[in-house]
């Protein structure tokens, strides 16, 4: 475990387990948390870094983007090829927010996965 671990809350958690799987790469950990249905717990790893996340569970205040409107957080994710990465997320269902562009020692693009969170997408310019 790293020591800052973001924890996503969503509205379908086995579908975001296989978006996350075909947009970047991530692959599940362990052995999810199922009650009713319901997924409490799974863990993925993109890389070495990892990504918890949950159906939404009102009762324990936790609540997708899907019914906030919006999303509350933001995700940078550093990627060998952020414009090949980039394509695949969009091509996956992600919706474009900003297209990949070089800033400074990095070239970043932004997007918003089908779950509603925000992703920076970012890569060294070589």
């Amino acid at each position: 475990m790293t020591r800052l671990t973001p924890y996503l809350t969503v509205h379908d958690a086995a579908g975001a387990i296989d978006w996350y799987a075909a947009a970047f790469g991530a692959r599940e950990v362990g052995e999810r948390y199922v009650e009713d249905g319901v997924v409490g717990f799974a863990e993925l790893r993109i890389g070495d870094d990892a990504l918890y996340l949950s159906d939404e569970a009102h009762e324990y205040g936790a609540y997708a983007p899907r019914t906030l409107g919006h999303s509350t957080a933001a995700l940078a994710l550093t990627v060998d090829d952020v414009d090949r990465t980039y394509a695949t997320a969009l091509q996956a269902g992600a919706t474009a927010d900003r297209p990949p562009t070089d800033q400074g020692d990095e070239r970043r693009g932004w997007l918003v996965d089908p779950f509603g969170h925000r992703w920076a997408l970012a890569s060294p310019v070589r």
